[in-house]
């Protein structure tokens, strides 16, 4: 079986080396956003190479009020692998070999595709390739899926030439006609998609000046608690929006439209009313005109995963523009 393997991983090593002819023709990729295929032998699965994988693929997703995997898994060993499997989207292959290597190759077999290999000389050799390039292997996935979604959203999107909000302040997004208005003026964009039995995925937009006596993370809540007081009420009179007062909203720094920016997840909730639910927030620093820049999305679907709603959203954000 290691002959097996080690042939197969090495198969495939050649073959990624193919993806860069630009005459290729590629069949569509298959398989669910959020989702990773991992080839590997059984025995490697139900052991401590699979107890690795699972540590860092299925890891709960940041921001979500219950525990949600980052990715679903699925597994198959080196013996099945055939063409079927070789169109998957997400690949992650697993083989015992004559090196410690790691790779990512996009489009090997099919179209949008990802497909990270990693081998070791050893069991233990390929869980310490696991946990060195544990951030890469995530990215790699989560980068192919967003294209995924950004592509498939891209089929039947919203005139942003007709928004008024993004007109006045400058930026637009590349948002799916199925959002529908709710509020929308020179400084203030919110669009939701009415899911079923009363659930939502909501969109927001607009900016803020930089106030430079506060921190970012303090002036990220009290941006959303402001703009959720003045255009996000809740049923109850007197109620709206804010940032969950009892979770403490996880921030990153990243980079956003080519500028400085900072990713938020978190909790919301309905002052003096019970509704809540996690939310994601871009904050991207405009220095040329003293702004910060605001997307958001947000979801109201209580009793039921949100991971993938997410996601969406998500992938959405990230398409923001600014063009001033």
């Amino acid at each position: 079986m290691k002959k097996i393997v080690v042939l197969f991983v090495a198969t495939l090593l050649a073959v990624g080396c193919q993806n860069k002819n630009p005459q290729r023709t590629y069949k569509s990729s298959n398989g669910r956003v959020n989702n990773v295929m991992v080839i590997v032998k059984n025995s490697e699965w139900q052991g401590a190479i699979g107890d690795a994988l699972r540590k860092i693929i299925a890891a709960p997703v940041v921001g979500l009020p219950q525990p949600e995997a980052q990715f679903d898994i699925t597994q198959a060993p080196p013996e099945s692998y055939g063409t079927m499997f070789k169109a998957t989207r997400s690949l992650l292959i697993i083989g015992i070999a004559n090196q410690n290597s790691y790779s990512a190759k996009s489009n090997v077999y099919a179209k949008p595709q990802k497909i990270v290999t990693i081998t070791g000389t050893s069991e233990a050799q390929i869980i310490l390739q696991i946990e060195k390039y544990k951030n890469e292997i995530l990215t790699a996935f989560r980068d192919n899926d967003l294209i995924t979604a950004q592509k498939n959203n891209a089929k039947d999107l919203l005139d942003a030439k007709t928004i008024t909000t993004f007109n006045k302040l400058g930026f637009s997004m590349s948002i799916p006609r199925k959002y529908r208005k709710v509020e929308e003026n020179e400084e203030f964009f919110w669009y939701r998609h009415h899911l079923n039995n009363g659930n939502s995925m909501e969109i927001l937009a607009y900016t803020m000046p930089i106030n430079p006596s506060l921190d970012m993370s303090d002036q990220i809540v009290n941006n959303r608690n402001t703009m959720g007081k003045k255009y996000i009420p809740g049923a109850k009179e007197g109620s709206y929006m804010i940032t969950e007062e009892a979770y403490t909203p996880h921030v990153f720094d990243i980079t956003l439209t080519g500028r400085k920016a900072y990713e938020t997840r978190g909790k919301w909730e309905v002052k003096d009313a019970y509704m809540a639910g996690p939310f994601l927030n871009y904050t991207v620093v405009d220095k040329a005109n003293n702004r910060l820049v605001i997307v958001e999305g947000f979801t109201y679907a209580p009793s039921i995963n949100k991971r993938d709603f997410m996601f969406e959203l998500e992938a959405i954000l990230k398409t923001l523009k600014i063009h001033s």
